[in-house]
């Protein structure tokens, strides 16, 4: 194989005589991952352990300008009721610049992100609201800089407390509408051991419709974040993050500091935060520990979040006045032969705190992991222990699985499920509850691939009997017939056992061109079916679409 990587392309010190280099070639037909370099198969890559590429009797020297400029032209046709639409033309700009390899900057004005297809159907009978993932390019290019350390991202088991929650900018109100962006700039790169980065985001003041009918305003704001990290002890960190909102009226923010010290095998994560709400605040602070060594697998996570702890305007941690705690310990083998290339057992307690409730939730965990060379597994889990919710009082217990298959280059799929005794916030009730679900995805030819998603609801009552049941299905389809160009549909559709009929359908399409390098015309359409007041027919209660030319000009 060979590959060539213009120079004046990428970022580099002209300065060094070394690169650190790694190779990872993936063979799907034997589901096999090959190395440059070796790693215990505990640690997995590790960009600590990468190989040097030496330059002996050359340096390369060939730079760019390493400016584009990405000029945006869009129009917005909405559908406002009766027949009639409403058309609105538009433009923005976008800049990406890297003045050296130790600077990036990025601005936006008058951003539109139509092509980004909605967030999932979410289920939600907690006391807390849903988390969603930022999808808008803007918010997620450079974003890891503004995250506090440690998140584990091959687990999960611990993250960070959520400082900088960027769906907050530019959010969607509860009638609907969106609190339209009309600048955003942010500035990360790296110097010597130090990591920094500078964000700024301006939002206009949006009318709205409450949820009990009230008019309302969203107040025009600006966003900011600063972060700086250290690399410290050769492969630890310690940094600084701030996130702030000020409005006319009201000032928001919180103040953070994290680090993160690591080992071969082990890490060990922590995180302090004040938070800033006009005169008040209060604090919240997390800690994550994780060892997988050769044959013992430790873990340890815990959160505080004092009862003041107010984020909601630039954050998300909704668990104000509450701690919690998880330990888990357990064998773990990784055979050198055969079928099984992991398994873990661990067990460990659960302890979590609520003041609302004035009560100290206990239980005990116990699960047991299994993973294969043909790049499959599963993972069931099951934990028992005394809860208390709005003054009712009960044993809880929960058992969960999850299933993943990865064999084949052509198809993948993954399983999950549950069956829970939990307190029915949605309901106010105490009773059972359970969830399954699963996706997949298969390439039918060279340039089709389609798939879904599927997921049930089960809620019960206190009798012990079915209360509901809700469906959700989002089958799509995504079409390549030439290089650069796609045809991307999905349909996601809600059925509820109550009323034994499709209360919701969702829309979307996308065409996506790219024309030129990194130039793109896109159209998206969205389009949205309610059924009102036990109606029999399903009445469109929302369409919109896009058009939209993004070109680049590349210094």
């Amino acid at each position: 194989v060979e590959i060539e990587v213009p120079y004046k392309s990428i970022q580099y010190n002209s300065n060094l005589d070394s690169w650190g280099l790694d190779i990872d070639r993936w063979i799907p037909a034997i589901s096999e991952d090959q190395y440059w370099c070796s790693y215990e198969q505990n640690e997995g890559q590790r960009v600590s352990k990468f190989g040097k590429l030496v330059f002996q009797d050359f340096r390369p020297s060939i730079k760019g300008l390493n400016l584009e400029i990405y000029p945006t032209a869009f129009g917005k046709l909405t559908y406002i009721g009766n027949n009639k639409y409403k058309m609105d033309p538009n433009a923005g700009l976008d800049i990406f610049y890297n003045p050296s390899p130790q600077l990036t900057l990025q601005v936006t004005a008058n951003p539109d992100f139509a092509q980004i297809e909605a967030d999932p159907y979410d289920f939600n009978i907690s006391r807390y609201e849903s988390f969603f993932n930022e999808r808008r390019p803007f918010f997620i290019q450079g974003n890891e800089i503004f995250m506090p350390s440690g998140k584990q991202r091959n687990t999960g088991f611990y993250s960070p407390l959520e400082l900088f929650y960027s769906r907050r900018i530019g959010k969607k109100l509860p009638d609907g509408k969106e609190v339209p962006i009309i600048f955003g700039a942010k500035a990360f790169g790296r110097y010597d051991d130090w990591e920094y980065g500078g964000f700024v985001a301006r939002t206009l003041e949006k009318d709205f419709t409450d949820y009990d009918g009230t008019n309302s305003t969203e107040p025009s704001a600006y966003f900011i974040s600063g972060r700086v990290k250290k690399q410290i002890l050769g492969n630890s960190n310690v940094g600084v993050l701030f996130v702030g909102k000020q409005t006319t009226d009201n000032t928001y923010g919180v103040l953070d500091i994290d680090g993160a010290f690591r080992g071969s095998s082990w890490q060990l994560s922590y995180q302090l935060a004040r938070s800033i709400k006009n005169s008040e605040g209060d604090y919240a602070a997390s800690m994550g520990y994780v060892n997988f060594s050769e044959n013992w697998a430790t873990g340890i996570r815990s959160r505080y979040v004092g009862e003041n702890f107010d984020i909601n305007q630039v954050g998300y941690v909704p668990w104000k006045g509450t701690f919690n705690f998880v330990s888990f310990t357990g064998p773990i083998w990784y055979p050198k032969e055969g079928a099984v290339s992991q398994i873990l057992i661990y067990t460990g307690p659960i302890i979590d705190y609520e003041k609302v409730d004035n009560y100290t939730d206990r239980g005990w965990l116990l699960g047991y992991n299994m993973q294969f060379r043909s790049n499959w597994g599963f993972e069931v889990n099951a934990t028992l222990g005394k809860s208390k919710d709005l003054n009712v009082k009960y044993d809880s217990y929960e058992v969960t699985y999850s299933s993943w298959f990865n064999v084949s280059p052509k198809w993948n799929l993954n399983i999950w499920g549950g069956y829970t005794k939990t307190y029915n916030f949605s309901r106010d009730y105490l009773a059972f509850y359970s969830w399954s679900g699963g996706s997949f995805s298969i390439k039918v030819s060279d340039i089709v691939r389609l798939g879904t998603s599927l997921n049930m609801w089960i809620e019960g009552n206190p009798s012990g009997k079915i209360e509901d049941i809700t469906f959700n299905a989002r089958p799509w389809i995504s079409i390549y017939p030439v290089n650069d160009l796609n045809f991307y549909l999905y349909v996601d559709n809600i059925f509820v056992k109550s009323t034994d009929k499709i209360e919701r359908v969702f829309i979307g399409g996308l065409f996506s061109y790219q024309f030129s390098p990194k130039s793109w015309i896109y159209f998206a359409i969205n389009e949205a079916h309610d059924r009102f007041n036990d109606a029999r027919k399903m009445e469109m209660s929302n369409r919109v679409s896009v058009l939209k030319i993004k070109y680049l000009y590349y210094f």
